[in-house]
This record gives C-alpha cells, sequence and structure tokens, in this order.
C-alpha cells in the first residue's frame, strides 16, 4: 500500500465495466456488429433513440432501422432527445418503449442520445423493480458518453441533473466511421475537443489506474494529430475511424471502487452547458485550456507531472520546468481549438458576469473552497 509519501498512482485497482459485453469498430462495421450485438445482449426488440437532425436529414437511422427489421427486432424509433437530454423528451420515449414493448434501446448519435437512454433505462427500472434493459451505443460524434456510467440530463428546471449506476453503462457499441460523415463539422470537431477534455481530467482525476493514464496519452497525441486533418479532408473515412478509437481511449471502460468525478473543466461544462444551452464540445473549446492554466498554478507536484509528461507525447520540448510544461500544454489546446475553428467566449452564450461566483462555487461544491476566487478570475478572462 502507498505510504503518504508515495506517488497515488503506483497503487490502485482497475476493473471493468459491469455491462460492457464488446465493442465493434471499423468502417462498415454496423452491418455484422448490430446483429451480432442483438444476439449477444438478448434485445427481441429494440426502441431507436436519436436526434431529430440525424433522422430528418440523414440516411443513418435508417440504415439502423433496416437492420433491426431484418433480424425482427425492431420496436419503434424515438428521434425527440434534444441538447442537453431535456426529462420531458425522456417521459415521451419512455411511454413508447412501454407502447411496443420494447426490450431494449439502440442509440444513435452523440452524447445526448446516448445519455437520454442511460436515462431512460433508469426511470423504467425505478419504475419496474426489475433488471435494467441494455443499451447497443452507435455513436456518431466524438463526446465517448457510451463510456461511462452515468447519464445527464435537464430537469423541468433547466437544471443538469446525474444518474449513475454500473448497470447504466452500455452493453455493446459499434464505431463504424462511415455513420459519422453526416455530423456537421463544428459539432464533429468541438466533440474531439471533449474527448482532449477527458484525457486530460484523466491524468489528474483520483483513482484512475495507471495504464488508463498511459491510454490518455496517446490519445491526447492522436486528437492533435487528426483532428486538423479532419478539418482538412473531412471525408476520409480512415481519419474518422481514428478519431473514433482515440475517443475510446479518452474515457477508456472502467470500474471505480467509489465515484470520481473527471475534474474542474468537465464540472465547469456541466454547470454551464444545460442553464446557456452551450453544447457541451463547445463548453470544453472554453474552460480546458484556461483550467490547465490553472492547474500550473494550484495543482499538486505529482498532477503537473502528469500533465507535463503530454508534452513528450505531442513531440513538444520542455520548458525547462514543471509550471512551464503545463503552461505550454494550456497554449497547445488553446492553438488547436483555435485552429479548428471553434474559439468561443461565455460572452457569445450571454453568460452574466454576476453568476460567475455562483458557478465557481456549484463546479467546486462548495462556495467555501479556498480556489473559488481563482475560478472566478479565470472565468472572468472567459
Amino acid at each position: 500500500m502507498a505510504t503518504p509519501q508515495d506517488p497515488q498512482s503506483l497503487a490502485g485497482f482497475y476493473g471493468w465495466t459491469d455491462t460492457l459485453k464488446g465493442v465493434y469498430y471499423g468502417p462498415g462495421s454496423i452491418n455484422t456488429a448490430l446483429p451480432k450485438l442483438l444476439d449477444t445482449v438478448a434485445i427481441k426488440k429494440a426502441l431507436v433513440v436519436t436526434g431529430r437532425s440525424l433522422h430528418d436529414k440523414t440516411d443513418v437511422v435508417k440504415k439502423i432501422e433496416n437492420i433491426l427489421k431484418e433480424k425482427g427486432a425492431y420496436g419503434a424509433t424515438f428521434f425527440e432527445i434534444g441538447q442537453h437530454s431535456p426529462i420531458s423528451g425522456i417521459r415521451r420515449a419512455i411511454a413508447i418503449f412501454k407502447q411496443h414493448q420494447c426490450d431494449g434501446i439502440v442509440s444513435v448519435g452523440g452524447g445526448s442520445p446516448i445519455d437520454a437512454s442511460k436515462a431512460i433505462l433508469y426511470f423504467l427500472r425505478k419504475d419496474t423493480g426489475g433488471p435494467t434493459h441494455p443499451q447497443i451505443a452507435i455513436p456518431t460524434t466524438l463526446s465517448a458518453a457510451e463510456y461511462s456510467i452515468g447519464a445527464g440530463y435537464t430537469d423541468d428546471e433547466g437544471n443538469k441533473v446525474a444518474v449513475s449506476s454500473q448497470d447504466l453503462a452500455p452493453a455493446g457499441i459499434i464505431l463504424d466511421a462511415e455513420l459519422t460523415l453526416s455530423t456537421p463539422e463544428r459539432l464533429w470537431l468541438s466533440s474531439g475537443i471533449r474527448s482532449l477534455d477527458h484525457t486530460v481530467e484523466n491524468l489528474y482525476r483520483p483513482l484512475v489506474p495507471v495504464p488508463v493514464k498511459a491510454l490518455c496519452y496517446v490519445a491526447m497525441a492522436e486528437l492533435f494529430t487528426y483532428l486538423p486533418r479532419s478539418k482538412d479532408n473531412p471525408e476520409a473515412i480512415d481519419v474518422r475511424q481514428k478519431l473514433q478509437i482515440a475517443s475510446w481511449m479518452s474515457l477508456w471502460p472502467m470500474k471505480l471502487e467509489k465515484y470520481s468525478a473527471l475534474g474542474l473543466s468537465h464540472s465547469l461544462g456541466h454547470k454551464l452547458g444545460a442553464r446557456y444551452g452551450i453544447p457541451h464540445g463547445i463548453t470544453s473549446c472554453i474552460t480546458l485550456a484556461p483550467t490547465v492554466a490553472l492547474k500550473a498554478r494550484l495543482a499538486s507536484k505529482e498532477d503537473k507531472e502528469h500533465l507535463a509528461k503530454a508534452l513528450f507525447y505531442l513531440q513538444q520540448p520542455s520548458t525547462g520546468s514543471l509550471e512551464g510544461d503545463v503552461m505550454r500544454l494550456s497554449s497547445l489546446i488553446q492553438s488547436l481549438v483555435n485552429e479548428l475553428g471553434l474559439h468561443s467566449k461565455l460572452s457569445e452564450y450571454n453568460v452574466p458576469q454576476e453568476d460567475l461566483p455562483q458557478l465557481a462555487a456549484k463546479a467546486l461544491g462548495s462556495q467555501d473552497h479556498p480556489d473559488v476566487p481563482h475560478v472566478v478570475e479565470m472565468l472572468k478572462q472567459l
């Protein structure tokens, strides 16, 4: 067991997510992977959960529906999941799930339909008292919601609410880059910065085991390399597939012995997103680089060392000091955001200056947290 003087990252625990039966990946893999996963997780009649744009403006959902129909496993499609997963849509989806006697969900799209599906299954379990029905997630963004056991949704008052359970993690995941071609550029690239946010915050997140941190470094390097290439050549399927795999590595499925939040950038994103209508990926574009800069001043020596090590994986020379290296990482992140055309400010989303102290306190968990003044000052610069 580590002593107080030992680096805490040298002792820990790793467990795989309870529910996950498999991840299939590769261009065109949906055609063979979805039938296999339906058998593996024993879904006989699926509710397809997706968003309106994906349903109305692309043929992606139709492809999924056709595969389900060929398998005799199609129940219905619900496509009224909005940004940040409003509870009203979740309630309507639950009614349709029951009406068509579905026994599982196939979610298609970004973080909102995948998280909404977890919430649907959570409330269904509370209602029936039985086991949690399975979900097969087919992401078309890089948000990585499919790898977590938690779900965020927006309640009737506009607050972001979280539910979490090992049973809620998807039982199957399909990463088919061909299905991402119709994803709007801004959504695709900003959700990639969301994945970058995962890679960075997992470096100082408590209880993350060493091998997962190593995956995060590799994912970080891949995101820095392939996000600009995807912007330059959006039709490149191989680049998109590499980005989907990097997203997977950014939030590698794991079972923690106790709850551990990702970090300040994510916490601020949750508080800003639902209340002010800021997409999750854009919140990361706003908060990640400044959060890393703040870590250069306030983080523990070990956390600074984890962040500074990223320069090696990004093939960047050291500045000669620990704090300087962390600041260099912050600068590189901001440069990437700018290069992708994703630079944003809180003022663009009408976030009032007078809300900043409350936002900082909620993100840190308490008004008495010693870092509240530092975070308020950081937000003022955004």
